[in-house]
């Protein structure tokens, strides 16, 4: 596999966009198997003093504002996935990334899973399931990991499972062999310009599909379903749904049924809460029963599963009350399932970065719950808070100050939930950074 890849890249006068940690783990694989071949770095900052390329002379860094100018003057250029070139004429540039470098090699090994929401847990999950069933399994992808981090790996029996964003998707060639997509909601507007392109992104896990290919979805989602319809896709259709009988895999009177049998039920024992994370369960045993995985092995690899860190985390208990963590919700659909999968939130932290993305009935909804408390952070927090109930709703600038209040107010034996609706990026680097200081702050 690693031989076929290398093929792809030696003399080849290659251009690594973007110097995080994706375009890192670029660079660390090539000058592994190729330390004698030139490479041009690009990134809008100035990376030429990283201890990385310490005394590399074969490496040349292209910075500043007009970085992304002559991107079509190399004969490749591997893209890293936080680079947006929405506003580049790339008609003629040669884009690739890690995992397309993969699925052009060994697409059959590649289950690719994505979705506005969910698609880090069910990821997982499906990594642990295969494992249980033991098989080799590398879990990569949009969920921390490069691909070309556990290369030192791989062999001829691993399978891999890779979360995929939209950043990842928008430029592949590829599909994998198997391919999940749990839902489409509003989200990414900021990269993707419209709801509409965003969607059709997602849509590149299953357009390069073969008939001997899988595609696993979650028809009970509208947007998701039509465009399932508006497209001819090759592979072999496996819907799920919560709603219908007329899927693959489907829910009815609290038992789950896979193509017409019942093969497990709602007390299928599990630490993930919440209809929608019972939906993602579904989907992970559809994909075990595609692969023709043992049953008994499948549910104690769901049985043993824990909730991932920042997706509705049990931060501790203090003073009666329980603080949940949820930065992964950054839509207020995210919010609304974490709300009711916990049932008892008493106070709700909320609010973060204005992308663009709707929020119409959400402060309606809000209102409607059992919630006493709405803690209100900027930018979007502000914006709906105005239209909720004075008297329920508090204003505050950071986060520190979010926690502080809601430790006055929170009655005991309830829950206080930060689960903000919406990025972090406008006072955190990302999710993780915020979820890591609201467990400071509550555990001070």
């Amino acid at each position: 596999m690693i031989d076929k890849i290398l093929s792809k890249l030696e003399h080849k006068n290659i251009a690594i966009l973007g110097f995080g940690r994706e375009g890192k783990a670029t660079y660390k694989f090539i000058r592994k198997y190729l330390a004698l071949q030139s490479l041009t770095i690009i990134d809008r900052i100035d990376v030429s003093k990283d201890d990385l390329l310490a005394g590399d002379k074969k490496t040349f860094v292209i910075s500043g504002d007009n970085y992304l100018d002559g991107l079509d003057s190399y004969d490749l250029v591997i893209k890293s996935p936080g680079i947006s070139l929405k506003d580049i004429d790339t008609t003629n540039v040669n884009l690739t990334s890690e995992i397309e470098l993969l699925l052009e090699v060994a697409k059959d090994k590649v289950i690719g899973v994505t979705g506005t929401k969910g698609k880090s847990t069910t990821t997982s999950l499906i990594a642990s399931i295969l494992k249980e069933n033991g098989l080799k399994v590398i879990l990569a992808g949009n969920i921390g990991i490069p691909v070309f981090d556990r290369f030192d790996e791989v062999d001829e029996d691993t399978v891999f499972v890779l979360e995929m964003s939209s950043h990842q998707l928008e430029y592949l060639n590829v599909s994998p062999h198997i391919g999940v997509v749990l839902n489409l909601f509003e989200d990414h507007l900021d990269h993707a310009g419209s709801v509409e392109h965003y969607h059709n992104i997602k849509m590149n896990m299953f357009k390069y599909q073969e008939d001997d290919d899988y595609m696993v979805y979650c028809q009970d989602n509208i947007s998701l379903k039509n465009k399932i319809l508006e497209n001819k896709f090759k592979g072999k259709k496996y819907d799920v749904d919560i709603e219908s009988k007329s899927a693959k895999t489907y829910l009815d009177d609290g038992k789950v049924y896979y193509d017409g049998n019942e093969v497990f039920d709602i007390s299928l024992k599990r630490n993930l809460l919440g209809i929608y994370n019972f939906k993602n369960i579904m989907v992970a045993y559809t994909v075990s029963k595609i692969l023709l995985l043992d049953d008994d092995k499948t549910f104690k690899a769901i049985a043993e599963f824990k909730p991932l860190k920042y997706r509705l985390e049990l931060v501790g208990e203090i003073n009666k009350v329980k603080f949940f963590v949820d930065t992964l919700a950054t839509i207020p659909e995210a919010t609304k399932e974490s709300i009711e999968a916990l049932e008892n939130v008493n106070t709700l932290i909320f609010g973060g970065m204005d992308r663009g993305i709707s929020y119409e009935g959400f402060a309606e909804y809000l209102e409607n719950t059992n919630i006493e408390h709405f803690i209100c952070m900027p930018t979007t927090g502000h914006t709906i808070g105005n239209n909720l109930p004075h008297e329920r709703t508090f204003f505050v600038e950071t986060l520190e100050e979010a926690v502080n209040m809601a430790k006055k107010v929170t009655k005991e034996n309830t829950i206080c939930l930060l689960s903000p609706a919406a990025a972090s990026y406008e006072q955190f680097k990302n999710y993780a950074e915020k979820g890591d200081k609201y467990k400071e702050y509550v555990l001070r």
